[in-house]
């Protein structure tokens, strides 16, 4: 088994690109769905979540306001500490949960998008950052999201600069690129991802030593 680590800022596209690895046949473990499953309504994580920012933070149904948080601890590092604190374990102990189901041979993709703002990159086999200018970046979350451009700032700012995700990556996939050129990056990657595999597998079959 070969663990990936995929990351990005917000608005990178990474979501596109690990999309395009699971069509080439990538094992996909998505913490922002797993971070939305241990908040759901009724689970200790949701719970928590309420003990710390209290009940202005739940919708009518009982549910987790997504927005209303994010305007909180996006705004105020402290504020977004504590909720990491909160979600960061439970979404971590669900990820390797899901790991163990996948087959001896596969690539397992983490689609983290704080990788690097947690230190998490040893955890990982190969770190793959989907890298993209702050401009496009700033443009999609406004364009496409519908995002003011303040809070877009705002979700930017309180991630990783663009300088220490690269610095952290193995690889790189450039994504200020039209479409079909992405779909050939990542055809390339998962190529080397692949061979990246056998070989690892190889190496831990031998013995120590040899």
């Amino acid at each position: 088994m070969l663990k990936v680590g995929l990351t990005g800022g917000i608005g990178a596209g990474k979501s596109e690109v690990s999309r395009l690895l699971v069509d080439h046949g990538a094992v996909l473990i998505d913490a922002d769905r797993i971070a939305r499953e241990v908040v759901a309504p009724g689970s200790p994580g949701l719970a928590a979540v309420v003990e710390a920012f209290g009940d202005r933070i739940l919708t009518a149904d009982g549910s987790l306001d997504r927005p209303g948080l994010g305007a909180i601890v996006f705004a105020d590092p402290d504020r977004l500490a504590v909720l990491n604190s909160i979600v960061h374990p439970l979404v971590g102990a669900r990820s390797r949960e899901l790991e163990t189901t996948a087959a001896p041979d596969a690539v397992v993709v983490h689609d983290v998008p704080l990788l690097a703002e947690n230190g998490l990159a040893p955890l990982y086999d190969i770190v793959v950052v989907v890298d993209t200018s702050p401009e496009t970046q700033l443009d999609r979350l406004v364009r496409r999201r519908g995002m003011t451009e303040e809070d877009a700032r705002a979700r930017m700012g309180a991630q990783a600069t663009r300088e220490k995700r690269l610095e952290i990556a193995d690889v790189v996939i450039d994504n200020d690129v039209p479409l079909d050129a992405l779909r050939r990056r990542v055809a390339e990657v998962w190529t080397d991802l692949v061979r990246r595999e056998r070989a690892h597998r190889a190496g831990s079959r031998r013995a120590p030593g040899e």
